[in-house]
């Protein structure tokens, strides 16, 4: 299993790219979000703090494919992107009110010029077409000189192929951002259903980011992760 030194860090502070598939996979997901809740409170009081990005999830999905119905070719990959945009936004404001008394009042829908409080959490959504919450979270990373960011969603490890339409599909423990890049390619499409976006791979390949890839129901190999323990999943690094 990989291991990532997270708690060497100078300041406790973790970059979250929540995937909507967490939060909306076909209803809201109440369970998962309480659960989610009470382990986030409970590394506050360890000294943590966080920034959460919200993804679009199964209302974002609906809504695209709604309109692709309705107009056909005529849709444009900016009407997509901006349905998916108010999906991650609707699912920011919905973490930023059960994290009410512990997070800045306003979402950050600009990446680069949004205002960041000193608040133990920070909530992100989307921005504009032709960026990801993927990305958005690797602009925060940097702005806020994070090392690292950790992308939580609803697969395990990156693979090799699809392990859903390949069975000789490998799990990967470690792996550097050129082999990732090879492997998803350089354009972003609404809806795209990766372990990291290709535009958000480029940037923090860029900026010598490292990103922790894990399955965001098992709250305590991120409790792992974030202790600086070995965990399950995939660590995608610099040359």
């Amino acid at each position: 299993m990989p291991k990532y030194p997270i708690n060497e860090s100078k300041n406790k502070i973790a970059v979250i790219s929540l995937g909507g598939s967490l939060i909306v996979p076909d209803k809201v997901d109440t369970q998962y979000l309480s659960q989610f809740r009470t382990f986030i409170l409970d590394q506050l009081n360890k000294g943590w703090r966080f920034f959460i990005i919200t993804g679009g999830g199964a209302q974002a999905r609906n809504y695209s494919e709604a309109a692709t119905k309705i107009m056909g070719n005529e849709i444009t990959k900016d009407d997509q992107d901006w349905l998916g945009i108010h999906a991650t936004r609707f699912n920011a404001h919905l973490v930023r009110t059960i994290f009410r008394n512990q997070a800045q009042p306003v979402i950050i829908t600009n990446p680069e010029t949004g205002k960041i409080s000193d608040a133990k959490i920070v909530v992100a959504a989307g921005w504009k077409p032709g960026w990801s919450t993927d990305f958005i979270a690797a602009k925060v990373a940097q702005r806020i000189n994070a090392p690292y960011l950790i992308n939580l969603s609803n697969i395990k490890q990156v693979y090799t192929d699809d392990p859903r339409t390949n069975p000789d599909a490998k799990p990967i423990e470690k792996m550097t951002w050129s082999e990732f890049r090879d492997m998803v390619g350089d354009e972003w499409t609404p809806s795209m259903n990766t372990p990291f976006d290709p535009i958000a791979a480029k940037l923090a390949q860029k900026e010598g980011q490292t990103v922790l890839v894990m399955e965001g129901k098992n709250l305590e190999n991120l409790e792992k992760a974030l202790n600086g323990e070995e965990f399950f999943g995939t660590v995608i690094c610099p040359e």
